[in-house]
């Protein structure tokens, strides 16, 4: 080989190291430029309980951390191993979704809001009700590129065999405001959170739903190579028994009964004109119900004896008795619409020549009812201090 030979060779693997250098140059670029836009400084609600804190404005700073880890430090799920997509291993994001072209932008979401787009800003009308920490359990997918709503079928449908109900909410890319996620929308979501409620009157959530919901969320995102995190589940089970201890400890129903002297009957016939009177309507169940304006029931009128009142016998024969039943936490305005129910009760023992009684059958008397009053009053006071107002939605979902 002569000395020119020589010399090409060498310029030949000059280049070649030139090149490389330079692509890993490059790569180190882009990765800093990624990584930096999710290590924006704040706290996240997922992870911190400190006072005054809000899901509104803070950024997920781990977002990416892996949800449990072993011995070694590998990301593990229910025994399983799980490799959580990130950025050395993957190019799930490139430079270009990062331009102000390719990424969705709207004139009411601010550049932070944008990046981390954890909750639904409270300013905002909404057509779902946002996620809710001291109720709900959270596990979060996000992609800048977009998660196609068929894809969630599947795991939809197998939250849906849950033992307490999980909701979708989901954050159309280019929208401020949130949704409920459909399968068949056509749409691409920027952000989709499966929220589970903690507790009901079935009692609190399990450890072991939860963890079945992080790993339907989990094996989405392994599938789709889509970001994924869940809530500490130890933590949500603590605020779950929490939760359930309070709702157990509110959760009173108060039945007045009206029944019949000695040996006697009651009238059904003259009971049902009075109820209707009254504004109440049967039910399919045999029930006579109040409502309110939103068709939520604010007292019931049903019979003692094991059948129910019938629509197609109006004038069906006489009974030994009928309860008045008063949800309390799932009653708005309770003390005026407790009063509003034994105002009606009086007027039935009135009519039907029957006696007002309590659960004991014991006469109430007019001091008996103002006890009731004070009780109530306390239960509402214990509900408003923990922000959960009698008849509100959230009291709905919890008393359920």
């Amino acid at each position: 080989m002569n000395e020119l030979q020589i010399a090409l060779a060498l310029i030949g693997v000059l280049a070649v190291i030139g090149v490389l250098i330079y692509n890993r140059l490059q790569e180190r670029k882009i990765r800093r430029r990624t990584e930096a836009g999710f290590a924006r400084p704040g706290r996240d609600i997922l992870l911190d309980d400190g006072p005054g804190g809000s899901g509104y404005d803070r950024p997920d700073t781990s977002f990416f951390e892996p949800l449990i880890k072993d011995e070694a430090g590998q990301s593990m799920f229910h025994g399983r191993d799980v490799q959580e997509p990130h950025f050395g291993d993957t190019e799930i994001l490139l430079d270009a979704a990062l331009s102000e072209e390719s990424y969705p932008r709207t004139a009411a979401v601010s550049e932070e809001a944008a990046w981390h787009p954890a909750a639904p800003p409270p300013s905002q009308s909404q057509s779902v009700a946002a996620y809710d920490e001291s109720i709900e359990f959270r596990s979060v997918l996000k992609n800048l590129d977009g998660m196609g709503a068929d894809a969630f079928g599947d795991a939809i449908f197998a939250a849906a065999e849950l033992a307490k109900p999980v909701r979708w909410l989901a954050l159309p890319l280019g929208s401020p405001a949130w949704e409920e996620l459909s399968p068949q929308s056509g749409k691409r979501y920027l952000e989709v959170q499966a929220v589970m409620q903690l507790a009901d009157r079935d009692g609190p959530a399990g450890k072991q739903d939860m963890d079945t919901l992080c790993g339907l969320i989990q094996t989405l995102a392994q599938a789709q190579g889509w970001q994924a995190r869940c809530e500490d589940v130890d933590e949500a089970a603590q605020r779950a028994a929490s939760l359930d201890k309070f709702c157990a400890d509110v959760d009173v129903q108060i039945g007045l009964n009206i029944v019949a002297r000695g040996s006697a009957m009651l009238p059904i016939a003259r009971m049902r004109r009075e109820a209707e009177a009254a504004g109440m309507r049967l039910s399919d169940a045999g029930v006579y119900q109040l409502l309110d304006s939103r068709g939520e029931v604010l007292f019931m009128l049903g019979n003692r004896e094991p059948h129910p009142f019938s629509a197609s016998n109006p004038h069906e024969p006489e009974t030994k008795g009928v309860t008045l039943l008063f949800d309390v936490p799932r009653v708005p305005d309770g003390v005026k619409n407790f009063d509003a129910m034994v105002t009606l009760g009086r007027k039935l023992a009135h009519e039907a020549g029957g006696l007002l009684v309590d659960d004991n059958l014991r006469p109430l008397t007019d001091v008996g009812i103002e006890k009731i009053r004070a009780q109530l009053a306390q239960i509402y006071a214990r509900m408003e201090a923990r922000g959960v107002a009698a008849g509100s939605r959230l009291a709905l979902r919890l008393f359920s």
